[in-house]
């Protein structure tokens, strides 16, 4: 055995490893299981050279990758985006060529949408705000309608009034523009979130998982602030703290320009 088995056997491990990792609680163990169990059995009989039963297994891998792909194809379009949104592109050339640009926020429109916020939290109005950062969210936009306004409190309260028609679903802001309104965001698939938080929490939870976007979710039934990044939840005490978060968010824009 050389360097190079060697360091297949550690890759084809690492490999297992981290789709275990990625699949472990979820209904997909027990197929990765069954897999497993038939790539064993196909390197079995490869080693013991039975070239029909090589061939069967060979064959019957091919068509169940397919298959397995079809299967689970909005499992792999997750595991996908969060790869490529952990490991995005920092390379100010390449962010160019793609139209990766950072846009940030100005503190009056922080002021505009803290104070929203906090009037939104006190009337019991439900309230879910997309900040996008690096990723535009062109396709989240898509699925709404587009607003293409200045940020403005009473706007915000306007849209997220409860007989309004854009009510329902989220906004998305950019820079000091609101872009759209009722927007549908992804449910996130996490079992642990607490039983209290409604669809609004898991929306936010959804999208933070996939992309770099800050959330704010304001609560219809209690009135409550939180704020969601990454798939952490912060609870908001005050409105100078929500300022302060997104003050932050928009240094970290500047920072990364």
């Amino acid at each position: 055995m050389g360097l190079q088995d060697v360091l297949d056997i550690l890759m084809a491990a690492a490999l297992i490893y981290f789709i275990f990792r990625w699949i472990r609680g979820t209904s997909a163990m027990n197929i990765f299981i069954a897999v497993l169990a038939v790539l064993v059995l196909y390197v079995i009989v490869d080693a013991f050279d039975m070239k029909m039963m090589s061939a069967l297994m060979k064959t019957l891998i091919d068509v169940g990758v397919l298959a397995l792909i079809i299967i689970f194809q909005p499992e792999v379009r997750h595991f996908l985006i969060r790869i490529g949104s952990r490991y995005r592109l920092n390379s100010k050339l390449l962010q160019k060529v793609f139209g990766l640009q950072d846009t940030s926020m100005h503190s009056h429109a922080a002021d505009e949408i803290s104070e929203a916020c906090k009037n939104m939290g006190a009337e019991k109005t439900g309230a879910l705000i997309v900040i996008t950062k690096k990723d535009t969210l062109q396709n989240i936009v898509d699925t709404g309608d587009v607003i293409d306004a200045l940020i403005s409190r009473r706007l915000i309260r306007n849209i997220f009034f409860k007989n309004s028609p854009l009510h329902d679903g989220a906004m998305v802001i950019t820079g000091d523009r609101i872009v759209a309104a009722r927007c549908t965001l992804p449910i996130t698939s996490r079992d642990d979130i607490p039983p209290q938080l409604g669809m609004r929490h898991k929306a936010a939870f959804g999208i933070s998982e996939e992309s770099d976007a800050t959330v704010i979710v304001v609560s219809e039934e209690t009135g409550a602030i939180s704020v969601v990044r990454s798939g952490v939840l912060t609870h908001i005490e005050n409105v100078n703290e929500l300022k302060l978060i997104l003050a932050k968010t928009t240094d970290e824009q500047k920072e990364e320009k």
